[in-house]
């Protein structure tokens, strides 16, 4: 089975926690864009979907599912996302797709996070993927010399700028054995809108797409 049967297994598996009636918060990425073309299928039973990416958006409505914007809800039942990397603790790293700032605050607004992955996302230690960090422009230069300082070796990803205007930087050379601790700190440093640790609020469910179909930790 190819990497991507493997995420659409996780993809399609998230279709049972999705409710009838309900708003659907939707992630951004590769594994997710099957879990879109999943929720295709039963658009006429729900409300809608808040999305954390411009591109999400455009797959979903593409399908005919009605987007709402995040300041327009309360909050989600459920949030379906994927992640760069995921450890035991169901902490992640996530941002590849620079989406990382949006996907925190639709994360932050629902009752139940539900990770979708493959099985090459699972470690045991975070930080051999790089920690994207989205930053202010103006502070890029700054908040580089200030993630050195933690130990890390920030790479400006050229070429890239967020849905929100933003840059990114991509942090190598970590052994993140503290999350929950370096998501605060990168997070207090002038400049940094957000980093991509999910441990302050980590997945309640993880799928992971295997050969042998998707495995479900609740």
């Amino acid at each position: 089975m190819t990497q991507d049967e493997m995420k659409k297994e996780a993809g399609w598996a998230a279709l049972k926690y999705v409710e009838k009636d309900s708003i659907v918060g939707v992630g951004t990425g590769s594994t997710v864009n099957h879990f879109i073309d999943a929720l295709g299928t039963m658009k006429d039973e729900i409300k809608g979907a808040v999305s954390s990416s411009d591109a999400s958006t455009e797959k979903l409505q593409g399908l005919g599912i009605e987007v709402f914007s995040c300041n327009d809800v309360m909050s989600l039942d459920i949030y379906v996302d994927g992640a760069d990397e995921i450890n035991p603790a169901r902490e992640m790293i996530k941002g590849g797709g620079a989406a990382l700032t949006r996907e925190k605050i639709v994360a932050a607004i629902s009752k139940k996070f539900i990770c979708i992955v493959d099985d090459t996302k699972a470690v045991d230690v975070l930080g051999q993927f790089p920690l994207p960090v989205e930053v202010i422009p103006m502070a890029r230069s700054y908040v580089a010399r200030e993630l050195v300082k933690l130990g890390g070796d920030p790479a400006y990803r050229e070429g890239v700028v967020t849905d929100n205007g933003n840059v990114i930087l991509d942090v190598h050379n970590l052994s993140i054995t503290e999350p929950k601790k370096l998501e605060q700190q990168i997070n207090a440093i002038a400049g940094v809108v957000t980093v991509g640790l999910f441990a302050e609020r980590g997945a309640d469910v993880v799928i992971t797409g295997t050969p042998n179909g998707a495995k479900i930790e609740e």
